[in-house]
């Protein structure tokens, strides 16, 4: 089968909007929610955006490659399986459709006072990511956050490379790995920077919650999870080639 260009940068632009409704909704619905302690948020949080993406990838990976992710598209365009035009095309559709996400989002806490309260009373940026001060639970500092967005970007990109060679025998269970395995990485690292891996997810909520003078530390800390990630992707593309079978 053949889809056009806008089809798969159609695809692209809803894969990303279901998977930042996941991930973005689990965070801020749970937010200083009585009865939901910080290790059962964790929890939801990492398998509704693993199993949201299983699923997203079976609806919509066929299409576009089901990215949803600029990290994935650079890996894949390095790895030499994306033409370099598809690249900022893809990336556009990625960040708009988590823009819209994270509206809606934003757009149902809003209809709550005391959610919406929570929400923009915390420091929680519409559950941004970042490092030190507001932007980490632990406070931990920038280059130790930079140095665990590559390492798990790097991690993450070899799950989604390896898994879909077109050589390879289990292309058909692919979605099931990569989606687990994006839910070990924030089942390790929520507690740390609320994890990334993928900057259209850290630049939508940043971006808009830029309007609340307490949340804009997001924003000015927003340049980490586009460079940490993208390098470690690059990274995993260079492995990716270097493990590739020979003929």
């Amino acid at each position: 089968m053949h889809w056009t260009d806008s089809q798969r940068y159609l695809a692209e632009f809803l894969g990303t909007f279901g998977l930042l409704i996941a991930v973005t909704g689990a965070a801020m619905f749970t937010l200083n929610i009585p009865g939901v302690d910080p290790t059962a948020r964790v929890l939801i949080i990492a398998l509704s955006i693993g199993w949201g993406l299983i699923g997203l990838l079976y609806a919509l990976g066929e299409v576009s490659g089901g990215h949803f992710n600029p990290a994935i598209t650079v890996g894949a365009w390095a790895s030499g399986r994306l033409p370099t035009r598809d690249v900022v095309p893809y990336v556009l559709a990625q960040v708009a459709g988590a823009l819209v996400a994270v509206a809606a989002i934003a757009a149902v806490a809003h209809g709550s006072g005391t959610l919406w309260g929570s929400v923009t009373g915390s420091h929680a940026a519409l559950a941004s990511e970042g490092y030190s001060g507001d932007g980490s639970p632990y406070t931990v500092a920038v280059g130790s956050v930079f140095l665990l967005e590559v390492v798990l970007t790097f991690l993450f990109l070899q799950a989604v490379l390896f898994a879909t060679r077109a050589e390879g025998s289990t292309k058909n269970l692919a979605p099931v790995g990569i989606g687990l395995t994006l839910a070990m990485i924030h089942l390790v690292s929520l507690p740390i920077d609320g994890t990334s891996v993928n900057p259209a997810r850290s630049f939508a909520p940043a971006l808009l919650s830029a309007y609340f003078p307490a949340d804009r530390w997001a924003i000015s800390q927003d340049w980490l999870f586009w460079v940490a990630p993208i390098v470690g992707a690059l990274i995993a593309a260079l492995v990716e080639r270097a493990l590739r079978p020979k003929p």
